[in-house]
């Protein structure tokens, strides 16, 4: 292509123009306002270990400590190592590590989701604290799903764990109850409403097909528990409601970003990178993400991998 038609071609023909002698003027797109800034931290599998601990400290002072700081910390599940199998003893002790890091260096309110390992699956299903009701108690949550107006968006926190058919933990997924209080939710927005969904397995994510050899069948086989099976319902409801913009998401300890549907899905890597280990998992190292919220629905993302800081 000749130079004059590649200008064209990217709509800078005019800038050129002007840089060369002419006096046109030449408008730039406004930049959209900001409404929010969050900071989202997921998989952080926090646990009595000293080490742990002061890792998770780190992350939460770089946050505290960013020049515009955070709104809002988004925590995306799996708080704790793990409790589906876990004895009562070691749940506790778990929480407790949570606790006292979080009470030491967090000021910044947060907003809790709840993770598969945060699931309580050890112990009598009799137990009052049997599955997720430990989990809300120490997390301080009314329901495991709920939503949250602020700055003009409008919050969806969604419960993805779910028993599979044959009793056991967990399949990713919306119960009955759940998708139709979503669907009740998004009916009552008006047309202008931005709306951020968290949840802690993701609804859609290309990850997911990386982790682990899921193609070794010779098709892709992408498990239950990686990613929402009832993907293509919920993005069927949110096809119907454009004022759903953005997804957040952990679980897969992977980094990635989907754009479908004009709905913007980011994975946000984990807190504990490949499970506190230094190395990354995969490729994606220990990070939290910040998040800009613009006034158009558009975002931004970064994601610091904090550990190599």
């Amino acid at each position: 292509m000749k130079r004059r038609s590649v200008l064209q071609s990217l709509g800078l023909l005019g800038f050129f123009s002007a840089c060369n002698g002419n006096t046109s003027s030449v408008k730039l797109p406004d930049k959209p306002a900001k409404n929010l800034r969050i900071a989202h931290i997921t998989d952080i599998h926090i646990g009595p270990e000293q080490d742990k601990m002061d890792k998770f400290a780190k992350c939460l002072r770089q946050i505290h400590m960013l020049e515009e700081k955070p709104s809002y910390i988004l925590v995306g599940g799996d708080c704790i190592g793990d409790a589906l199998d876990k004895s009562r003893e070691e749940v506790e002790v778990q929480w407790a590590a949570w606790h006292s890091v979080l009470q030491k260096e967090c000021s910044i309110p947060v907003i809790n989701c709840i993770g598969n390992h945060d699931v309580w699956g050890g112990g009598d299903p009799s137990d009052p604290l049997y599955g997720k009701a430990w989990a809300r108690k120490e997390l301080n949550l009314k329901e495991r799903y709920y939503r949250y107006e602020s700055h003009g968006w409008h919050f969806i926190v969604l419960d993805s764990t779910h028993l599979r058919p044959d009793g056991k933990w967990y399949t990713a997924k919306l119960d009955e109850e759940q998708f139709a209080w979503l669907e009740s939710d998004l009916k009552k927005l008006p047309d202008d409403a931005r709306v951020l969904v968290l949840s802690h397995i993701p609804i859609l994510a290309a990850s997911a097909f990386l982790d682990g050899d899921n193609a070794q069948t010779g098709d892709w086989v992408v498990p239950g528990a990686w990613m929402h099976i009832d993907a293509g319902k919920i993005i069927e409801l949110f096809y119907k409601h454009p004022q759903v913009k953005l997804c957040l998401s952990g679980h897969l300890h992977l980094l990635d970003k989907v754009v479908y549907n004009n709905v913007t899905y980011y994975c946000n890597g984990a807190t504990s990178g490949s499970w506190w280990d230094d190395e990354p998992y995969h490729q994606t190292y220990a990070g939290y993400a910040i998040v800009d919220l613009y006034e158009d629905g558009s975002s931004t993302r970064q994601y610091v991998e904090y550990l190599n800081s």
